[in-house]
């Protein structure tokens, strides 16, 4: 049997359904690669954002001691999210004293440490580009009894005195240095001089078995909140031999040469520390988070703790301190000696942050 011939019309229409299905696919095959082009972007712009962001955030690792009042400072911090806030993510790492934060800081284990400017420019002076930012003012206080008969630097000579820090401590040598302007003696010559940890050294004044202690601040707050009399301070007598105003006889320490790889983040960090002594200074809800660390006996003692890290805290302009800082570290370059300050008879330059001093 013979097939039907299909006529033009059957062929065209034919033709024009297979180009209509074939366009139908195309556009079809254009909308799906579309959409998937979409969804790749949209993947690929959060898959990227994630690994910036976290890139963005670096580690600053601050070396501390165990039980340390800058810990108030940084817990208050991190808790706060401060660090964060400043693009920075900030470690605690705790050590049994002050020498194994130095060690820990020259071997790499920690970006920061706490230390003072005497050793930071020693340090510059041989070579060693260590740096100094500001962290507080609060310095040891001479303290006695609330019975007693000191009043003033005249009634201490031939008094028994404890002295925290040892004989190289800045503030001794700052006490030594106005008893011999003002006085006319030398307290290391003419007074029994007891060298002593600070608690041991606390408790010889309450037992009476000293007649005054040079003690750091902290200890010396928990004396006063008992009714302890504090006869001044190092920067007292700081301010008595010449300088303008308080200076900061600790501070934030680290490489210079690290802060120069690691500058955003590490004025970031001095940036939360600044945010975070203002929120201390100024908000006593802050401070109750803080009850548990600071292990105050009583009321009295939490407040008055509080009030003295307050005062503590740094409010004068970098170049102030500075100027400051070089005077006092003459006169205690005097005192102290080779054994203090090395060969180095003045403050080394740098001791202080450049960026701090640039306005950074």
């Amino acid at each position: 049997m013979g097939h039907k011939p299909m006529d033009h019309k059957t062929v065209d229409r034919e033709a024009m359904a297979r180009t209509g299905t074939c366009a139908s696919l195309r556009r079809a095959t254009t909308d799906l690669t579309a959409v998937l082009l979409a969804l790749f972007a949209v993947l690929w712009a959060s898959m990227s954002i994630v690994p910036l962001s976290a890139a963005a955030t670096e580690t600053i690792r601050v070396g501390v001691l165990k039980y340390g009042t800058v810990n108030w400072e940084l817990s208050t911090l991190i808790d706060n999210g401060i660090d964060d806030a400043n693009g920075i993510t900030v470690e605690m790492v705790p050590y049994a004293s002050n020498q194994a934060t130095l060690v820990a800081l020259q071997g790499g284990e920690v970006d920061v440490i706490v230390s003072d400017w005497l050793w930071v420019s020693r340090q510059r002076a041989s070579g060693r580009p260590y740096t100094f930012v500001p962290f507080s003012s609060a310095v040891a206080a001479l303290m006695v009894a609330p019975s007693s008969a000191i009043t003033s630097l005249e009634d201490l000579k031939g008094r028994k005195i404890g002295v925290a820090g040892g004989p190289l401590d800045k503030g001794w040598l700052t006490l030594r240095g106005l008893a011999e302007s003002e006085a006319g003696f030398d307290p290391a010559d003419e007074n029994e001089i007891v060298f002593g940890a600070p608690p041991l050294l606390a408790k010889k004044l309450e037992q009476g078995e000293l007649d005054a202690t040079l003690n750091y601040w902290h200890y010396a707050a928990r004396l006063e909140a008992k009714g302890f009399t504090r006869i001044l301070d190092a920067n007292d007598a700081a301010i008595r031999l010449g300088a303008e105003g308080a200076i900061s006889a600790i501070g934030y320490v680290f490489d210079e040469t690290w802060a120069d790889t690691h500058r955003s983040a590490m004025l970031g960090f001095v940036a939360a520390s600044r945010q975070t002594k203002a929120l201390l200074k100024t908000s006593d809800e802050a401070w109750e988070a803080l009850r548990p660390a600071m292990k105050a006996a009583d009321e009295a003692t939490f407040e008055t703790l509080r009030t003295r890290f307050r005062q503590g805290i740094p409010s004068r302009p970098i170049a102030a301190e500075i100027a400051d800082t070089r005077h006092i570290y003459a006169l205690l370059a005097r005192v102290g000696g080779e054994k203090l300050v090395g060969p180095a008879t003045e403050l080394a330059p740098g001791t202080f942050w450049s960026a701090l001093e640039d306005g950074s």
